[in-house]
């Protein structure tokens, strides 16, 4: 009965910190949201809100990185159930640093905004890639609640086709700069934006190796995509 009724407390407190987890995976995804309809629609009011909420995002990572250490400290927990605490703990920090890269362009959207950038750039084609980059952040931490390691190894492949949007958008930028070189501080800030969503998908990505961990056991970090198949298979 004691093992029992320890585990059962175990299981609630795991329970508890995966609740605090996804609370802010859909934080930081409301503010993705948020930060490319505020550019989209050259909103200042709107991106001072994503800048708001950015102690609400470190407060929760704090507070969970505070219950894992408690948890690790009482229960010591070995082998999985230490191998799911400590990536909890990693996916909030990559949680945390997306709420970091969304709060840089929340900033450039008010300074775009403020310097009277012109409504001919195209800033609302940031979108596909922000989409992009949304879609991989859900479906990584998906694959994190579920431990669905198909699931994350999508998440996995489909990076490349993140940068790929970025580089797209760029690629755009170069007429308008070479057109007008008054434009060219205005598109700087556009790239950067751009660079800011590309490190959020591969943010996505490294939630999506820790199922890998987790799971295998293995520390697929700076793998090519074929070698972690091969530590999946």
């Amino acid at each position: 009965m004691p093992d029992k009724h320890f585990s059962s407390q175990f299981e609630g407190e795991i329970h508890d910190v995966s609740a605090r987890l996804t609370e802010l995976g859909h934080l930081v995804d409301r503010q993705i949201c948020q930060v490319i309809d505020a550019l989209v629609h050259f909103d200042a009011k709107g991106a001072q809100q994503v800048l708001a909420a950015e102690a609400e995002v470190n407060a929760l990572e704090v507070e969970i990185d505070h219950e894992i250490t408690s948890i690790i400290a009482k229960r010591q927990p070995v082998a999985l159930d230490l191998r799911l605490l400590m990536a909890m703990s990693k996916a909030s920090s990559n949680l945390e640093r997306i709420g970091n890269e969304i709060d840089r362009i929340a900033q450039k959207v008010i300074w775009l905004i403020h310097s009277c950038a012109p409504g001919t750039l195209p800033s609302q084609e940031l979108s596909a890639a922000a989409k992009l980059s949304t879609d991989l952040l859900r479906q990584a931490m998906t694959a994190f609640a579920r431990l669905d390691l198909a699931e994350a190894m999508a998440v996995i492949k489909q990076q490349k086709l993140g940068h790929r949007e970025v580089d797209e958008f760029i690629g755009k930028l170069v007429k308008p700069m070479m057109e007008n070189l008054r434009v060219t501080s205005y598109c700087v800030e556009l790239i950067s934006m751009a660079k800011s969503l590309e490190l959020i998908t591969d943010h996505a990505r490294h939630i999506a190796e820790l199922v890998v961990y987790v799971v295998e056991g293995a520390d697929v970090r700076h793998l090519p995509v074929e070698k972690i198949e091969s530590v999946v298979k």
